[in-house]
């Protein structure tokens, strides 16, 4: 299988990253200078707002907008401001969850650090206003919601994840090697890594040595020394740590030993990456590669036809039939259609190769298009038991490579699956385009005849006003043309009624929903518009 990593960074206000399996298009990243982007970073921030009601409060951060913290992502370290004491909280947790097994519930202890407890105290009796907090954006703001706080600190490197609050040593549960995870843990307590920090060996961890564990373990002391030295010496609110722009950002996080060859279409970009590679992962350095074709990178890749197509409301799938992805503000919907899919086996089994060719495109689309929260699919209807846990197993599998959290529930009895998808940012069509003006977001807009009674209805308010002598409406040319063809009748009838002068004007450059009214007395002084139904 061939893997390439494509990296157009050619024009200053965008960079795209692409992965591309085998000519087809699998994973995209998109970043504009124009949208900035804050997660990851750390602040050193200040609560300016309670909301004991929802146990959150709302943290200035620097950056114009508040940030929102909830109890949930309050490391226990900050309960000693409230007199509460961590360690106490912790013992009662594990005689509870022993409690527990011995009635045979099977609750699971927490684990000695960075705990989450169950119980915790009520956020105004932790926090009051004009506290400082050190907080990491977790979750970027979408529409009127600001960003998203943690007090739970995560650095990443390379193949480490350095994580203050968990004080302990742990291994990425996607590496499921046991005989690796053993391994990884004994290196990394051989390195002997400060009393007090935790570090998580990251899924690119799995395979390395001592030795490149053990940089990047030095990589990150050095920048929590200094993170450390910021917070204690910058009042806030105040940056303490960025993260990197996206490419080098993408390249830490996800070039693996499985990519043949990284291109980029933009020397300054190239330079950077090289010094990258060459102090992070030198063995990845042959890889990189500077394009120099007279066509734009993206193009000859064939990459700009497959983003084009990610933007569709319906995705076509291979041997026939369809996803249709419909997004709303509080969930996302996928409906698979059968469309000319037809096989010469049963029913049955033609639903069932549909699914199965739907789930695998469901989870392409997600990674594509970043969505994120809850997913509710609806496949075509199963009856056997064992295909429905095919498509399940399927769906499954494929999310597997997805780097968001997600949680897949099995298939109801109607056929759908619901799940959820970690929403980190706004999904790409949100950041890509905006509101359309003329239907704001409906996709749809009102026929030239619904248009026309809605300014007969204006009409017929005008004249019932003694002031108004003269009105002229401003249109769309296909709503002028209507009303000034079926229906010349009730124009003139109001006309008539009122002895107003009524005048349509009718305009290609205007919405098909624009509605204009200019009303005049006979002085020709403008009656306002919304004192029409005085008199």
């Amino acid at each position: 299988m061939k893997k390439t990593m494509l990296i157009n960074a050619s024009q200053a206000e965008e960079n795209r990253i692409a992965i591309v399996e085998n000519d087809r298009l699998e994973e995209l990243y998109v970043e504009r200078e124009s949208q900035e982007n804050f997660v990851g970073n750390v602040y050193k921030g200040k609560i300016v707002n309670l909301e004991p009601t929802i146990q959150a409060v709302f943290v200035d951060f620097g950056v114009g907008r508040n940030g929102f913290l909830h109890i949930s992502d309050v490391e226990p370290r900050y309960f000693k401001q409230g007199g509460y004491d961590p360690d106490e909280m912790m013992r009662k947790e594990k005689e509870a969850a022993a409690a527990a097994n011995a009635n045979g519930r099977g609750r699971r202890p927490p684990s000695h650090g960075g705990f989450r407890p169950r119980v915790k105290p009520p956020i105004q009796e932790i926090f009051k206003r004009g506290d400082e907090v050190l907080v990491q954006v977790i979750k970027e703001g979408i529409g009127n919601k600001g960003p998203t706080l943690s007090t739970y600190i995560s650095i990443p490197g390379r193949y480490l994840v350095l994580m203050p609050a968990l004080g302990r040593i742990g291994v990425s549960r996607k590496i499921e090697d046991e005989e690796e995870r053993k391994r990884l843990r004994e290196y990394l307590y051989d390195l002997k890594p400060p009393k007090g920090l935790g570090f998580i060996v990251r899924t690119a961890g799995a395979g390395r040595s001592r030795r490149e564990l053990s940089r990047d373990l030095a990589y990150l002391l050095r920048l929590w020394k200094v993170i450390s030295k910021r917070v204690v010496t910058m009042p806030a609110p105040i940056d303490i740590y960025e993260e990197s722009d996206m490419i080098i950002r993408t390249i830490r996080d996800i070039l693996t030993s499985d990519i043949d060859t990284i291109m980029i279409d933009s020397e300054d970009a190239y330079e950077r990456v090289k010094e990258f590679l060459k102090l992070v992962m030198p063995r990845h350095s042959s890889k990189l590669q500077l394009y120099s074709g007279n066509d734009p990178l993206f193009h000859q890749y064939k990459v700009e036809q497959e983003i084009a197509k990610i933007h569709a409301r319906e995705v076509p799938l291979p041997d026939g039939g369809s996803i249709v992805i419909d997004q709303t503000e509080a969930l996302v919907a996928i409906d698979v259609n059968s469309g000319s899919f037809r096989t010469d086996d049963s029913a049955e089994e033609s639903a069932y190769r549909l699914n199965m060719a739907a789930a695998k495109e469901i989870s392409r689309q997600l990674r594509l298009r970043d969505l994120g929260g809850v997913i509710v699919n609806d496949f075509i209807d199963m009856r056997r038991d064992k295909h429905r846990r095919g498509v399940e197993r399927t769906l499954r599998d494929s999310m597997k490579r997805d780097r968001a959290r997600t949680k897949i529930l099995r298939i109801s009895p109607f056929g759908l699956i619901e799940m959820t998808r970690q929403r980190i940012k706004p999904g790409l069509k949100r950041s890509l385009y905006q509101e359309c003006p003329c239907c704001n977001g409906r996709g749809n807009v009102k026929t030239e005849e619904s248009m026309a009674l809605d300014v007969l209805r204006m009409l017929m308010l005008a004249t019932e006003n003694k002031n108004v002598a003269s009105i002229s409406v401003r249109v769309n040319e296909k709503v002028a043309s209507y009303l000034n063809n079926q229906k010349r009748k009730e124009l003139a009838e109001l006309e008539g009624r009122g002895t107003l002068d009524i005048r349509i004007v009718g305009s290609e450059t205007v919405f098909p929903e624009h509605l204009e009214l200019e009303c005049r007395d006979d002085n020709e002084r403008e009656v306002a518009v919304s004192l029409l139904s005085k008199n």
